[in-house]
């Protein structure tokens, strides 16, 4: 029987906080059991196994950031909206961690169908179609401003620009006046 009170949902947005104090590599069923007091079998009857509850905790983490970038970039166009854009994306992989973490998981292209990722494909397209991108420049800036995004956050999580004098604050508006300047200026191929 199942223990009372816990459900898919529940143990889904426990993990995500776990994964945001521990690191998405050390949530497991052990752990979140642990969190809940109760045995790991007791939560079998919600997920299937600790990969079930890493894609769910994903699954979570892409609908959260999905939701604070729209609600960022509402209203905005051109650098404004790409600035919004970044500086959400940033934000979120500050404030949870873990969650950010899990939003980099590969999932299963039905999954990820189901998921927002398609949504924040969607809201970087609408972006650079102000800088008048199309297909298919809009997959080659996707993926140069996901990494661009993607590589900042993660090295400055790591600590790495701390050791130089200049703030990483300057840095990162440098970087997101670079990103506008290219855009604009794409190579049309």
């Amino acid at each position: 029987m199942a223990h009372a009170g816990l459900t898919a949902d529940r143990l889904t947005q426990a993990a995500a906080d776990l994964a945001d104090e521990v690191g998405f590599e050390n949530v497991t069923v052990s752990a979140l059991a642990r969190h809940f007091g109760v045995k790991d079998a007791s939560l079998y009857s919600h997920i299937r196994n600790a990969q079930d509850l890493r894609v769910r905790l994903a699954v979570l983490a892409l609908a959260e950031l999905a939701d604070q970038v729209a609600e960022s970039i509402a209203g905005r166009s051109g650098k404004d909206a790409l600035v919004a854009f970044a500086n959400a994306y940033r934000r979120y992989a500050h404030e949870h961690p873990g969650r950010y973490s899990a939003t980099q998981m590969a999932l299963d292209p039905d999954i990820a169908a189901d998921s927002a990722a398609g949504k924040h494909s969607e809201m970087t397209r609408a972006i650079l179609r102000g800088y008048d991108l199309w297909e298919p420049d809009q997959t080659d800036a996707i993926r140069l401003l996901h990494s661009t995004f993607h590589g900042y956050v993660s090295l400055e999580r790591a600590g790495a620009f701390h050791s130089h004098p200049r703030g990483v604050e300057a840095s990162w508006l440098r970087t997101l006046d670079a990103l506008d300047s290219l855009l604009r200026a794409w190579p049309l191929g």
